[in-house]
């Protein structure tokens, strides 16, 4: 009997791969949980905080690894977000390379590092472009989306049958594969498609989405967007008026992302997420003028009813404006949705909006583009993002079980805003930003301030951040605060360390945090 060359491939690297499993001690799987409106991603059974960066896109290759790994280990990163390609994972139909997730699975157990791994599959950033050659050469199978005009988008159709299959084949294998080759659970979460949705169409106007768009309404998405229309079998138009065509598609889009990932979490249940291009989240714009179908916030729930194999959605922030930026981080900050953020842009000034993610609980942070595969990085324009993970790495399982117990607050600075105030119960954590000895409050010259504090007791903080000044004042007016005991030191395998006392000029106008990194433990009295 002959036996199909593909066949016996895929039968060897699985037996491999499970033989390599028999002999690795298989780690529970990561698991994102929720407890009193708070969540936390479960990594080896407990809390843990993603400290990211997210390569190029074409820098998973193997031969761009070199590049990337000396940056990650620079950075401080515990997690790496990179891609897997679908055109280089089925270059032929129903034949599956997996060279590129071995190199990624030996090189981060190497540098002792977890992975996110992007799925680019049917969409890329709103379009085709990842999919397999024999894909793109059969349109008429693989069909686009059809914009308003009858002609071709460059972007790929929802209600592609073809398609799905293909996608939700590919990505079953892909995730079959992991489960057999990472019993350590290097990868602690997968990312489904990669900013789906289309640029150029608000919609797919082909025959097919044509007869759905003037159909019923499903009653789930009427419900998870609290509308009543006058009739239960209203189309998408009577429903939703100005807004029919950018929920449909996103209920479309969403419908087929869903799909892929049930099929993927069937046989291996690894969280999973969809990352979304975003609109303006102050000014948002008329549909059209941003990328339509995704996650964006004002569809989330048709998303969440949609497409609920996936754990999660999450912004890609790149806008600069601080107002801006952390209204997407309130946006994605729900009751319904884990804060992660899997992409942002990687400019030095954004750096301090790691603070404010850790404010809204979030589980992790990965800025964009952070290898050396691009030579304009390098470790000058990094450093302030390895200033961040540099003071939180070696504390990282304790500030996520402190968050997750809803113990931890965290702020950044924003110009024109010199100070906070951070209430926990009988104390008040007061936050000062370029500080004067006399204790005014007058801002750096740049906004790089950020701070977190954390109760470990009734009476006790933990304190760590860069360019600010913190003092503590009872919440009772006719009390006073003493420091009992200022401490500094470092954590090691999650044991506070002891250094040293801080005392009289290093106490008596507040705590002064500089630019480097700084973990004081603080006892407080009143009198």
């Amino acid at each position: 009997m002959k036996i199909d060359s593909a066949v016996l491939a895929a039968f060897v690297a699985l037996s491999v791969a499970a033989t390599l499993s028999a002999q690795v001690k298989e780690r529970p799987i990561p698991r994102l949980v929720k407890k009193d409106g708070r969540y936390a991603l479960m990594v080896d059974g407990a809390p843990y905080l993603m400290l990211g960066a997210q390569t190029h896109n074409s820098s998973a290759w193997p031969a761009m690894l070199p590049k990337v790994w000396p940056a990650m280990e620079y950075l401080h990163v515990n997690t790496v977000e990179t891609p897997v390609y679908w055109e280089q994972f089925e270059p032929r139909q129903g034949q599956y390379d997996h060279s590129v997730i071995d190199a990624l699975l030996a090189g981060a157990r190497q540098h002792h590092v977890r992975l996110v791994l992007l799925w680019f599959g049917t969409w890329k950033n709103g379009s085709q472009h990842y999919m397999p050659e024999w894909m793109k050469l059969a349109p008429d199978r693989y069909p686009h989306v059809i914009d308003k005009n009858g002609h071709p988008a460059d972007s790929p159709s929802p209600f592609a049958a073809a398609s799905l299959e293909a996608d939700k084949t590919a990505f079953t294998a892909f995730m079959r594969y992991l489960k057999a080759a990472d019993p350590q659970r290097t990868v602690i979460m997968v990312q489904v498609e990669n900013e789906p949705g289309t640029w150029g169409s608000v919609r797919d106007y082909s025959p097919a989405a044509q007869k759905l768009f003037e159909s019923a309404v499903p009653a789930d998405v009427l419900a998870a967007m609290q509308v009543k229309p006058a009739s239960p079998t209203a189309n998408w138009h009577e429903a939703f008026r100005l807004e029919a065509e950018v929920n449909f598609h996103a209920w479309a889009v969403a419908k087929y992302v869903g799909e892929v990932a049930a099929a993927g979490k069937a046989v291996y249940p690894l969280p999973l997420y969809a990352n979304a291009a975003l609109r303006d989240p102050l000014k948002p714009g008329a549909p059209g003028s941003y990328e339509a179908g995704g996650p964006t916030d004002n569809v989330i729930p048709i998303w969440k009813v949609a497409a609920p194999a996936l754990d999660l959605v999450a912004p890609d922030i790149y806008q600069d404006d601080p107002a801006a930026y952390l209204k997407v981080l309130e946006l994605y900050h729900r009751d319904d949705n884990a804060l992660f953020v899997p992409e942002t842009g990687g400019g030095p000034g954004l750096a301090r909006f790691f603070f404010s993610a850790l404010g809204l609980q979030a589980i992790g942070f990965s800025p964009f583009g952070l290898d050396y595969t691009n030579p304009r990085n390098t470790p000058e324009s990094l450093a302030p993002w390895a200033l961040n993970y540099k003071l939180i790495a070696p504390m990282q399982r304790e500030i996520a079980r402190l968050n997750f117990e809803g113990k931890l607050q965290a702020v950044a600075e924003k110009k024109g805003e010199v100070s906070h105030t951070l209430a926990f119960g009988a104390w008040n954590a007061m936050v000062s930003y370029g500080a004067a000895r006399n204790g005014r409050a007058e801002g750096n010259a740049e906004p790089i301030g950020r701070i977190l504090v954390a109760q470990l007791k009734d009476n006790q903080f933990l304190v760590a951040g860069f360019y600010t000044r913190v003092d503590f004042r009872p919440a009772d007016a006719g009390k006073y605060r003493q420091f009992l005991r200022v401490e500094e030191g470092v954590y090691e395998n999650g044991v506070f360390k002891f250094l040293r006392i801080w005392n009289g000029d290093e106490t008596d106008w507040g705590l002064n945090f500089r630019g480097e990194p700084l973990v004081l433990r603080v006892s407080l009295a009143t009198y």
